[in-house]
């Protein structure tokens, strides 16, 4: 299964002040394996940047006069991620942003062109109910090494969020990595056909060395829920 993780930067918090995607990214995964193959463009805004949006980023209006346009790169990004599995980290910011792109060049919402958008924000409160569940917090808690963030970046942030939730649904590939898109409120249903013949790849003696001092860090933090 194809999932595309997504991130985007942008001129300032509202799209609907006119504020627009100054940078882009979208990083593949298929069957939860990375392929290297990903989109990635920084963006000509035709606006001023907010000093407390660039602050977050560090993303200059100088730097990006030379820059492409979201129309320029509309077409190539619609195709990078039709029909897959959308994931964002607090979803409805960027996708209300990009369905503002989408909406000035006359495109339909980004809804219609994939086959599902998953908030991993909302899963993460799912999980860890009144716990700071920013990014940055939940690379700390998986363990996942982000010292390179310094400031915000698509192209990063959308490499560790795939990091992120990979460890946030390890173990539970038959619960959400196979749920397809249904067009309604339920996410989808387990496709009934599997292969007659499984393969089945036993773990080394240095992989099942690595699960038990997993579960050991987990019983010694208390969150095991068996």
């Amino acid at each position: 299964m194809r999932h595309i993780f997504l991130d985007t930067e942008t001129t300032g918090l509202y799209a609907n002040q006119g504020h627009r995607i100054i940078e882009i990214a979208a990083v593949e995964i298929i069957n939860r394996r990375p392929t290297n193959n990903s989109f990635h463009f920084y963006l000509n805004p035709d606006r001023e940047i907010d000093p407390a949006a660039q602050e977050v980023h560090g993303i200059s209006l100088d730097f990006l006069q030379d820059k492409p346009k979201f129309t320029e790169i509309a077409s190539d990004f619609i195709e990078f991620i039709r029909d897959t599995t959308l994931i964002i980290h607090n979803a409805p910011f960027d996708v209300g942003f990009i369905n503002m792109e989408l909406g000035l060049i006359e495109r339909q919402p980004i809804e219609g062109l994939v086959a599902n958008i998953i908030d991993t924000l909302k899963m993460a409160k799912d999980m860890r109910p009144g716990q700071r569940n920013s990014l940055d917090a939940l690379c700390r808690f998986y363990n996942i090494d982000n010292s390179q963030r310094s400031l915000h970046g698509a192209l990063l942030d959308a490499q560790l969020l795939a990091e992120v939730y990979l460890a946030m649904t390890r173990g539970q590939e038959d619960l959400m990595i196979d749920f397809q898109y249904s067009g309604s409120d339920i996410a989808g249903e387990k496709s009934a056909h599997r292969p007659a013949n499984l393969f089945v790849v036993k773990a080394s003696d240095e992989e099942l060395k690595s699960h038990e001092a997993y579960l050991n860090k987990m019983k010694s933090e208390k969150k095991l829920i068996w």
